[in-house]
């Protein structure tokens, strides 16, 4: 009889710094992702480090105190890796590694390595190798220092620097080359947009994990792959949907995240352009989720930077069967109320207040308020539809429910 793999877990330590730009709390949320980022990348977290600095140490980031303490930790529990939540420059991680003689990873590296993990087709993979490559060149001189003889003196003098340049050269053209691919396949893929008619195009985005696909999969009734993990959907996935009798495109892109690497947005900036060509945007929250406002600021930001951000969208605040507050004791006097206790009934009226009937509360996966969500969106895809094909007026009622 076979026996049952079980999955192992690297063991991993995450560092966080405190200072002016981030205060305890905010390190701990960050903390909190990063160690989700770890479990998805397929690591277990054993201890968080954070030490308060106004001024990173240029050489190895943290003060030499903590990074003893680090160091005195990692060979006491055989550590696999320590993972920083800052991004790293290649002497830090250089600087480090020696100290610490495990692997040093950053955020940065650590999505990488996600995305490396999720791709699937072609392009994904063409997109992730990309952004490894550009994160990996400045890098480079860490991998040959076994080659380095720069001290001088009989025996001294050697191919290192040569060969560090070869490699430097080699990892270009290999950009280079990627890029071209690229270049390619966005143009199959804009002819296959151009190919797909004028019908309205409705994109789902938002922050990694709020569920965007498992929308996707109760809308289209289709299956794309949704798992509890972040980046579980690389691949933009199209589908054709009818709300009555009325057609649009529905596409669910790769989740956004805050600290996101220059690298992944430049290289993935052509699966973004489903969002950019989208006639509607669903912004997907996890209300659940206690920075759920921190994370509709960062899919802001990013929407900005693909030129986005002005697009008509609605806010489709999902997961309400998991949202809990915070409450607050009849006796407790001292205890101010804040957002972490508010009822879902208050940011209802929060986000009514702001964006009117812009703003939905909704649960894909136990399917509440849906109805009203179609709706929604059928008003607002007719709208569009009509305005671009006036003749077709007669063909959609104005409300869905009077089919």
């Amino acid at each position: 009889m076979l026996e049952k793999k079980t999955t192992e877990y690297e063991k991993s330590v995450l560092i966080g710094i405190i200072n002016q730009e981030q205060d305890k709390t905010k390190v701990e949320e960050y903390l909190d992702e990063l160690e989700f980022l770890t479990y998805t990348a397929g690591g277990e977290v054993l201890k968080r480090f954070v030490q308060r600095m106004d001024v990173p140490n240029p050489k190895t980031l943290l003060g030499s105190g903590k990074i003893e303490e680090v160091a005195a930790y990692v060979k006491e529990n055989d550590i696999g890796s320590a993972i920083f939540d800052d991004e790293l420059s290649p002497a830090q991680q250089r600087n480090i590694e020696k100290l610490l003689r495990c692997k040093i990873i950053d955020r940065t590296s650590l999505i990488l390595d996600i995305f490396a993990q999720r791709a699937q087709t072609s392009y994904a993979r063409t997109q992730v190798e990309l952004a490894q490559y550009q994160y990996l060149l400045p890098r480079l001189t860490g991998l040959w220092t076994h080659l380095e003889r720069q001290k001088g003196g009989i025996g001294m003098r050697g191919p290192g620097e040569t060969e560090i340049e070869t490699d430097r050269r080699i990892v270009r053209d290999r950009i280079s080359l990627l890029k071209k691919k690229l270049t390619k396949i966005d143009r199959q893929m804009e002819t296959q947009r151009g190919n797909r008619g004028a019908l309205v195009r409705v994109a789902l985005v938002g922050y990694t994990n709020v569920g965007k696909s498992t929308l996707m999969n109760v809308i289209s009734k289709s299956e794309v792959f949704a798992e509890n993990k972040l980046f579980a959907t690389l691949d933009t996935t199209v589908r054709k949907v009818v709300l009555g009798n009325l057609p649009f495109l529905l596409s669910d892109t790769v989740g956004f995240i805050r600290k996101l690497p220059t690298q992944l947005v430049e290289s993935f900036k052509s699966t973004l352009d489903e969002v950019r060509e989208a006639d509607l945007l669903l912004h997907v929250v996890d209300i659940s989720h206690p920075q759920f406002e921190e994370h509709i600021a960062s899919v802001n930001k990013i929407l900005d930077e693909i030129e986005s951000a002005d697009k008509s969208t609605i806010m489709v605040f999902n997961k309400i069967d998991m949202y809990h507050p915070e409450t607050i004791d009849e006796d407790d006097l001292v205890t101010q109320k804040t957002k972490i206790h508010f009822t879902l009934e208050e940011w209802r009226q929060t986000w009514y207040h702001k964006l009117g009937d812009r703003a939905l509360f909704i649960s894909a996966l136990n399917k509440e308020n849906l109805d009203d969500f179609r709706k929604r969106v059928y008003n607002e895809v007719r709208d569009i539809h009509v305005t671009r094909f006036p003749y077709n007026n007669f063909l959609y009622p104005e409300h869905l429910d009077e089919y």
